[in-house]
């Protein structure tokens, strides 16, 4: 029998993408979006022709324990994914986050609990590590709540760990580095650039250019979860994924103009700087063992494979039913 998945937040932008890989591969999925009075399901309302009508939908909100309970009946496996995560808007709406964030997470480890789910696969970020003290990162670096973003994602971590150490409920948590891909939200820098660039500007407005990060191709990640899901190896551990490839912000918005033929100037805009000492100056993941417990290794890693993945994603932004969906001019939190 066809193992029955759940996918929370499976209408944004990981797990779209997670939710029509797992109905290719064959599982039975049920996609739990948020509720809304449009009807919506976000990004699956664009879902490939061949997965559309294969997966089942459950609108409700993770902060709901009574709807996640009902969600997670008949479930084998739950890979917890919704979120909020957008760090600017945690400077100002903290409340939000430890609500959707900690206690959707214990919705989910509770629920999971009581109703003898075979495997949680918990969603974290590389932001818990905050600023590097080490690299490359690997899963036994220090954790630091520079936002409240990640200071409500270790919050949540604890919790689904908390669950595997007292009840022994199979907690599988996984921390990808920078996801980016078609599909992400103007919140993250790689739309961003990508938008402005589209829409026919030439100076970028940008925050801070000299952190680096460790970009991680939405495949990729994808590719993490199913690796999860399908291994008992990883029960009880914390898991990077991430490309083993560092640059920076400012090398990445050339990298995209070039890979667009075009020059660009960056000019630095205050409004999205962080505060100084919540910025994060340096992520390079280790993945080692993601290898060795998963098999999981990325496609996109290197240079070579950076650029790869930008060019895919800038294909589809320049579509230009895709880039409608985006308002390159104004600054999205």
């Amino acid at each position: 029998m066809k193992k029955k998945i759940l996918v929370t937040g499976s209408d944004g932008f990981i797990g779209s993408h997670l939710t029509e890989a797992l109905v290719r591969a064959g599982y039975d999925v049920r996609a739990f979006v948020l509720y809304n009075s449009f009807n919506s399901w976000g990004w699956l309302d664009r879902c490939g022709a061949d997965v559309k009508g294969h997966f089942d939908v459950f609108t409700g909100d993770v902060r709901d324990p009574n709807g996640v309970r009902t969600a997670m009946k008949d479930c084998d496996a739950v890979l917890h994914l919704a979120a909020l995560i957008a760090i600017p808007y945690s400077y100002h709406s903290p409340d939000t986050y430890i609500d959707t964030n900690i206690k959707g997470t214990l919705n989910i480890v509770q629920a999971a609990r009581d109703l003898g789910v075979r495997k949680v696969v918990q969603t974290s970020t590389s932001e818990v590590y905050g600023t590097a003290r080490f690299v490359p990162i690997t899963e036994d670096h220090p954790l630091q709540g520079q936002s409240p973003y990640s200071a409500s994602k270790i919050g949540a971590d604890q919790i689904a760990m908390s669950f595997y150490s007292s009840f022994g409920t199979p907690v599988t948590l996984l921390r990808p580095f920078n996801t980016y891909g078609p599909r992400q939200s103007a919140r993250a820098v790689i739309p961003t650039i990508i938008t402005q660039i589209a829409h026919g500007q030439r100076q970028i407005k940008l925050g801070a250019v000299s952190p680096t990060r460790d970009f991680n191709y939405v495949a990729d990640t994808v590719a993490g979860f199913i690796a999860a899901l399908e291994s008992d190896r990883g029960v009880g551990e914390v898991i990077n994924l991430g490309s083993n490839f560092e640059i920076s912000i400012g090398d990445t918005a050339h990298a995209i103009a070039e890979t667009m033929g075009t020059s660009i100037e960056i000019i630095t805009d205050e409004q999205r700087l962080r505060p100084e000492k919540s910025e994060v100056e340096r992520l390079w993941s280790s993945n080692t063992k993601a290898r060795e417990l998963l098999g999981w290794q990325p496609q996109y890693g290197s240079r070579e494979g950076f650029l790869r993945g930008l060019t895919e994603t800038v294909t589809w932004f320049r579509e230009p039913a895709n880039l409608s969906a985006y308002k390159a001019d104004i600054y999205n939190i």
